[in-house]
């Protein structure tokens, strides 16, 4: 997944009117009536036409827009000083930390754990330990691990055997500290490992922890498998984190052929309560996009 393209791009974010709100500017959200009924997490930048470059200040608006979480892929790359201001800062609103991606330099768009090689087990370990140092400071709970690419020399069984093996490893460093690494199968090219959420189930299985679960993004699962709703069904009892992003286009719900009102409200009456990542862009630019992006969220979550 292009996660560095996207970080940069997520200022592109989209907005949407609030219900119970008198006419107001089609450029300036005002703030929220009620919080949402699912915890929608946010990223930087989605926010800064209205609330400034700072992430701080985007956190304080969209909580006052009724947001409740946020996500940070680049939360490892951050300072500990400004990963401990976040923290506090959601600890303060009564916020919640979602997903940071599990990588101290590139080898994140490099790595295979499907060679089953001594230097990427290592990898794993030692970047789960520092992930361990990062949530303590940012209050997380569940951090984004994706294997990496395909090993086209071994046999598909030896290469998820491999796979099993080192997020074991991994596992056993996140348990002690009650952290949930969450494996996100993709859509982005066809050299990816992990691509389905039952490849994926199967591989939480056979790992055995608590500390590892799926990352349901349906976003990407739409592309690679579709039936959203049977599959989530399929593989409920290993999903730890969902995130969302309609297709085509990768925007905020209401823009592609992905039907979330339906979809948020299978996931709310299960009794999911955890975070619903917001990773994707938006459909117009500056507050107006902001503001239909509030209104988009709004829409999908007027399930009860």
């Amino acid at each position: 997944m292009e996660r560095r393209g996207f970080l940069k791009n997520s200022s592109l974010a989209g907005a949407a009117l609030i219900p119970g709100l008198s006419s107001f500017s089609a450029n300036a959200a005002k703030p929220a009536e009620k919080i949402f009924n699912l915890n929608y997490a946010f990223h930087d930048g989605m926010f800064a036409a209205h609330a400034g470059s700072n992430f701080i200040d985007q956190i304080k608006w969209a909580h006052d827009q009724g947001f409740r979480g946020i996500e940070d892929n680049g939360m490892m790359g951050r300072t500990p000083e400004m990963q401990a201001k976040i923290g506090d800062t959601l600890q303060q609103l009564g916020m919640t930390m979602g997903v940071f991606v599990v990588t101290t330099d590139s080898w994140h768009w490099k790595l295979s754990l499907t060679t089953g090689k001594q230097e990427f087990k290592d990898v794993i370990v030692r970047d789960c330990k520092t992930a361990v140092e990062v949530a303590k400071r940012c209050h997380a709970k569940h951090v984004t691990v994706v294997p990496g690419n395909f090993d086209r020399s071994l046999p598909m069984d030896i290469q998820t055997a491999n796979v099993i093996d080192a997020l074991r490893r991994g596992s056993e460093v996140l348990e002690k500290h009650g952290m949930v690494m969450v494996l996100e199968p993709l859509s982005d090219n066809p050299d990816l490992f992990l691509r389905y959420s039952t490849q994926t189930f199967m591989i939480c299985k056979a790992v055995n922890s608590t500390a590892c679960k799926i990352l349901f993004d349906m976003y990407h699962m739409q592309r690679n498998e579709g039936n959203i709703i049977a599959n989530i069904d399929r593989t409920w009892d290993e999903i730890g984190y969902f995130q969302i992003g309609d297709n085509p286009g990768r925007k905020e719900p209401t823009t592609g052929e992905m039907n979330y009102r339906n979809i948020f409200k299978h996931i709310y009456n299960k009794g999911y309560r955890g975070i619903m990542g917001m990773e994707h862009g938006n459909s117009i630019k500056g507050k107006e996009g902001e503001v239909a992006l509030i209104k988009a969220y709004r829409e999908s979550d007027a399930f009860l």
